[in-house]
């Protein structure tokens, strides 16, 4: 056979049949003797192992190409020879090769081709028979040279070119076949594959070219058209359009409404398209782990807690562990507001006698007692799980202790309201004030807290350590960034018990410029107080006027909101 293979290229000669000492490519091949003026020898690995081919397969397939077109043309031979040097990992050479195959004048062909096969399994007589095609294993070959260009470039850090090169199969396909590939259009495995890959590889290129907008426009492209990828393929596709669109920092535009004929929901945002994406992963029930961590984000940003619990609760047992579905679960309750909902759940995982082999829950332990320590519900069992979470740190980090011992303040002294006992009670509030004290040297030892700060600063208010609480109430505004009203609140009550009633609104004012109309309420509460107290009883129902018209329209407002809100993202629900 071999032999038979020699004789035949033998013929081959001018441009488009080589002649037999340009066919045997060894250390005198096409592309040394072409490469050798501008880097003799230089070789570099291609950034992935690539699976070697033996002589023998090159052969065959020089073989086949002969049995199939009569000739071995220069552009098939070029295609050979380049995956043979990309193989080799001499990957400059191998793309030296590559520029030499003129792809723009082979593409036409490579259409008819394509399109005239298209037509012969339809059972259709082509149009134009007067037009020369190509085999498809040359139109394989060829793809297949484009994209191992493509490879070359992307490895040689010539992103934008590589891009250019791998679009230039994809416009190809669908030039050809605007309807979509059909499932059973070639028996050629290797064209499929390099089409894959190439469907794959292309928004890589585009983001690595700095290119978001053409990223965004390949990954719709490749799940809109009909490129008859392969499930797996399909999935690594939405995930990381996905990907892309929760953590990229680029706000795509809006998917073009012919992707959305049948009616369905049409994405608003980055946001909304990925969640819509990573849905669609999890009803294919994926076993990838990672989906359910970011479709946690996405939904967490469009506080849609409850429609995160349901898909936690329908994720099969191998996709996420017991522990991290009732931590899940209890996070999302929470996020909602039912907090004993959420503490049930807490309870209920942390009780199980099976969950010896989680001995250290501090995490869920450190919820339940916050659960308890906000709502000043089950005050027992948050001192029991605050004492516990303490005890199974063992120095391991400062910030979780320090919140630890913060939570147990906050919880014994909640306790310590209750007791009847004035001994008992005096008991306890030291014990509480000590967890603070804890609380605040670990805290000195890590970064600041602002739950921390909060509750030191309210103590040491309750014990009239005004001028301790002051410092402590604008440090939590100074870590706050501004961001929070409590702060503020909490700085002009303080001054307000000092008797510094104008410093006090002044504070409040600052705090009206920087919020918006509807987290004023309790802004205009407190500076009404304020103005009260100092006789001015004027400008106390001035205020009070002023913010009964904002509750009005707030009122007015929040059915509406709640409707739109509703309407946006039902796609979610």
């Amino acid at each position: 056979m071999r032999r038979k293979l020699k004789k035949m290229m033998k013929c081959v000669c001018s441009r488009d049949r080589l002649s037999v000492d340009e066919m045997n490519y060894s250390s005198e091949s096409l592309a040394t003797r072409d490469y050798s003026a501008t880097a003799s020898g230089y070789s570099s690995r291609p950034g992935e192992n690539e699976t070697k081919v033996e002589d023998n397969g090159n052969i065959e397939e020089a073989e086949t190409s002969l049995r199939e077109s009569g000739y071995l043309n220069y552009e098939e031979a070029r295609a050979l020879l380049g995956r043979l040097e990309y193989q080799k990992g001499n990957i400059e050479a191998a793309l030296h090769v590559f520029e030499g195959i003129d792809i723009a004048a082979v593409i036409p062909k490579m259409k008819i081709s394509i399109s005239r096969r298209c037509e012969s399994n339809n059972k259709s007589r082509p149009e134009n028979d007067s037009v020369p095609s190509m085999s498809l294993h040359a139109v394989s070959l060829l793809l297949e040279a484009v994209f191992l260009k493509a490879k070359s470039l992307k490895t040689l850090g010539r992103f934008q070119e590589a891009a250019q090169s791998c679009k230039t199969i994809l416009d190809t396909i669908e030039s050809a076949l605007p309807e979509g590939w059909p499932e059973n259009f070639v028996s050629d495995c290797k064209l499929q594959e390099t089409v894959t890959k190439a469907v794959e590889l292309l928004p890589e290129l585009w983001s690595l070219a700095g290119s978001p907008q053409d990223v965004v426009l390949s990954f719709r492209k490749a799940l809109l058209y009909h490129w008859n990828l392969d499930i797996e393929a399909t999935a690594r596709i939405q995930k990381e359009f996905a990907l892309f669109l929760l953590y990229s920092g680029y706000e795509a535009d809006s998917p073009p409404l012919r992707s959305q004929l049948d009616g369905s929901f049409v994405p608003r945002n980055n946001i909304e398209e990925a969640v819509l994406l990573l849905r669609i992963l999890l009803r294919k029930k994926s076993k990838d782990p990672s989906v359910i961590h970011h479709l946690s984000f996405a939904l967490s940003v469009c506080s849609e807690f409850m429609t995160l619990a349901q898909h936690v609760e329908e994720l099969l047992p191998e996709t996420m562990e017991r522990r991290g579905r009732y931590y899940s679960l209890s996070l999302c309750y929470c996020g909602e507001g039912e907090n004993m909902v959420a503490l049930d759940l807490l309870r209920n995982f942390l009780n199980n006698k099976e969950n010896s082999v989680y001995s250290d829950c501090i995490e869920e332990l450190l919820l339940a007692s916050k659960i308890c320590a906000d709502n000043k519900v089950c005050v027992e069992d948050g001192i029991r799980f605050s004492s516990k979470a303490i005890s199974q740190m063992n120095g391991k980090c400062n910030q979780m202790e320090a919140i630890a011992n913060c939570l147990l303040g906050v919880l014994l002294l909640a306790k310590s309201k209750s007791v009847s006992s004035e001994s008992e009670k005096v008991l306890i509030q030291s014990q509480a004030f000590s967890a603070l004290k804890a609380s605040e040297r670990m805290m000195e030892a890590s970064d600041p807290n602002p739950y921390i700060v909060h509750h030191l600063c309210l103590e040491y208010a309750e014990h009239r350590k005004l001028r301790i609480a002051y410092d402590q109430a604008k440090k939590l505004i100074k870590l706050e960034g501004g961001s929070s009203i409590s702060g503020y609140i909490l700085l002009a009550r303080i001054l307000s018990a000092q008797k510094k009633f104008f410093d006090a609104e002044i504070v409040i004012d600052a705090a009206l410029e920087q919020s918006g109309k509807w987290n004023q309420g309790e802004l205009l509460r407190t500076k009404a107080k304020i103005q009260f107290a100092q006789g001015r009883l004027k400008n106390a129902t001035e205020t009070y006027t002023f913010l009964l018209a904002v509750l009005q329209v707030q009122n007015k407002n929040l059915g509406n909101a709640n409707k739109a809100i509703k309407v946006r993202y039902t796609f979610i629900k």
